[in-house]
Order: C-alpha cells, then sequence, then structure tokens
C-alpha cells in the first residue's frame, strides 16, 4: 500500500521560494506589501509543489474565509438569477465562493438567513432588502463588521452602498412614450407596491400622466405570480374607462397581461397597447413582440459585487469609514421598442 504523500507547507514555498514564511504568508493573504517579483517567485513555487492554503487555520486566525452571502427573493426569477451569475463570476475572480440564500421578500426568512449567513463567517454580503422600510435590519447592517451591499433596493440607515437603476425616470419616460402614441387610458398594472422599485416605477408613471394631464389608472393588487391577470384585466375592458394602453411593472406581471389579453380576445396593440419593465427571454418570439424596459441586469449583479471586494480590498474598515463610503451607484434602463407599444419596428 503507497504512502499519502504529505502536504506541502508554507515552511516548503518559503524553502523553494527562498524567502521568509511570512513573505508567502503575505502573497497567499493577498500579495499586500510584496514586489512583484517576489509575488511571481513564491507562486512559481506555490505552484510547482502544488500548495492549498489551509483554509480553516486561516479562519481561525481571524483572516478572510473567502466566502461571499446574497441574500435574494428567488433565483426562478431570471431578473435576480442573472444578478446571482453575474456577481458569481467576480467572486471567482477573487478566489471567493458566492453561498445564496433565498427570502421570498418576507422579512422573517431574511433575518433568519442573515442569522445562519453570519454563523459562517462570511467576507461580505450583498442583499435584496425585502423591504426599505425595516428598522431592525437597518441597525443589524449598521453594526456589521463586514461589507454589505445592496442591490436593486436600497436600506436607509444601514450604512450599505446600494447599486440601483433609474426606475422612476424609465417608467416616466415609458408612459410618455404610449402618451406620444395618442393613448389616453393608461393602465399601470402590477402587485407588490411595497417594494421599492415598483413604487418608483407608480410615481414615475403617475408623474408622466400628470404632466400630460391624464388621469391616472393605477392597480398594483395583481400578485407576485401575475395567475389574477386574466380576472382583473376583464374588469378593468369592462369599465366605463377601458385602457388603451397597459404598463406592467415587472416581467411576470407583462407575461401575465399579455397571456390574459389572448385569452380574453383581446388583439395587441391594435385595441390594447402593451408596454412592460424588465425583457424576457420570449419578449422578441410573441407576435407582436412586446416591447420593454429593459435593465442593466448583469451590470448589476457585477457591479454590486465589485463594490463589495473594492471595500474588502480598501484599508482596514472601521464603521465610521463605512458610513462615509455609504453611496448610491445609479445605473440607466433602456427603453426597447417592439411592436406591442404600436410602434412598427421589429
Amino acid at each position: 500500500m503507497s504512502k499519502r504523500h504529505a502536504q506541502p507547507t508554507l515552511s516548503d514555498v518559503a524553502r523553494l521560494a527562498g524567502v521568509g514564511v511570512g513573505t508567502v504568508s503575505r502573497v497567499v493573504n493577498g500579495g499586500i506589501n510584496v514586489s512583484p517579483e517576489t509575488f511571481r517567485k513564491v507562486d512559481a513555487a506555490i505552484q510547482r509543489l502544488g500548495y492549498r492554503p489551509n483554509h480553516a487555520a486561516r479562519v481561525l486566525k481571524g483572516g478572510r474565509t473567502k466566502t461571499i452571502g446574497l441574500l435574494v427573493p428567488s433565483i426562478a426569477d431570471s431578473f435576480f438569477a442573472s444578478c446571482a451569475e453575474a456577481a458569481g463570476r467576480v467572486a471567482r475572480l477573487h478566489d471567493s465562493l458566492l453561498i445564496v440564500s433565498v427570502t421570498k421578500n418576507r422579512h422573517d426568512a431574511e433575518m433568519n438567513s442573515l442569522d445562519v449567513l453570519m454563523r459562517h463567517r462570511p467576507d461580505g454580503l450583498l442583499l435584496v432588502p425585502s423591504s426599505s422600510s425595516q428598522t431592525d435590519l437597518s441597525r443589524l447592517l449598521n453594526r456589521s463588521p463586514i461589507p454589505v451591499i445592496t442591490f436593486d433596493r436600497p436600506l436607509p440607515g444601514s450604512g450599505c452602498s446600494s447599486v440601483l437603476t433609474n426606475s422612476f425616470e424609465s417608467a416616466r419616460e415609458a408612459t410618455a412614450h404610449l402618451i406620444g402614441h395618442g393613448y389616453k387610458r393608461i393602465l399601470c398594472f402590477g402587485g407588490e407596491p411595497e417594494l421599492y422599485t415598483i413604487a418608483e416605477r407608480v410615481r414615475g408613471y403617475h408623474k408622466a400622466m400628470e404632466e400630460a394631464g391624464l388621469p391616472p389608472m393605477i392597480d398594483t393588487s395583481l400578485g407576485p405570480d401575475a395567475s389574477r391577470a386574466s380576472s382583473l384585466l376583464a374588469v378593468h375592458l369592462k369599465s366605463k374607462r377601458p385602457p388603451d394602453a397597459i404598463l406592467t411593472l415587472k416581467n411576470s406581471s407583462t407575461i401575465g397581461t399579455f397571456q390574459a389579453l389572448q385569452e380574453l380576445g383581446v388583439p395587441v396593440p391594435s385595441r390594447v397597447a402593451l408596454l412592460g419593465f424588465d425583457d424576457f427571454e420570449l419578449a422578441t418570439t410573441l407576435r407582436p413582440a412586446i416591447s420593454v424596459v429593459q435593465q442593466p441586469i448583469e451590470d448589476i449583479g457585477r457591479t454590486a459585487a465589485e463594490l463589495l471586494f473594492a471595500q474588502l480590498e480598501g484599508a482596514s474598515r472601521t464603521k465610521t469609514s463605512n458610513r462615509l463610503k455609504q453611496n448610491q451607484v445609479i445605473l440607466a434602463n433602456r427603453l426597447v421598442i417592439r411592436r406591442s407599444c404600436g410602434c412598427g419596428s421589429v
């Protein structure tokens, strides 16, 4: 029976590279205060010996765990799944593992997931808050010893930087586009009005209608899965002021609305125009193709992760410096015109 070869140690690497153990340790932990030439020598020795850092020992000494926590409402939603993939790519570039937890937009699940994650000592957290008004969550994160970045939704009072999109302005622009077609009874349709992004989109719609002197028509009673779209729209279409256009507030609402209009025998856009938030895979293959407000989804996840690692790799972080670093990165959405809004382009 052959003997198992002993794992190479820091001392073995130091001996081969002709440097001290402390220098090897600095290279393994990020190369701080190490010259490029020394870094190359140590890295060559590491590769030759097949050295792998003792992760458990590093954690016990207070070092990084090379893990990042990610809390999102869902990974079945293509928006959050794409954000997670983009963040994961950034984490891999930093030799780190992304640990994903799903909250279903429930505050209790969010707090429980945070508690479990913190016991695993992640180096930092990426978070989509279940609400922007959770004072207990804000207090918890404001005391956090690790950096936290929120995305898609801010968390005031938490001391956390946020990566957002210009939901208000893009909803205003999308509504103005429909108004430009001559539509006057534009229904703003969706659900979850308590969420920051939805509230901002409703606000942008309302502003555009106000500027045009048109009465708003808002229905945010649609559930997150849009299963009630057909019954709700049937009521609107039979009302004294049936909509001649619909602005939907998220991709599931757009899909549910399009399916409901088909079921109800309502042609798009000749009777009711449709423009929705968030692009989706079938938007170009449906007939008519769906006009959308397209969010830079991968950029959101990537930017949030890059901000997090920038904080991790900066100078030693204190709560004071965290508050000073708090800011919002606002990424621009894009209006993608197809046929469902009444335009002639594919």
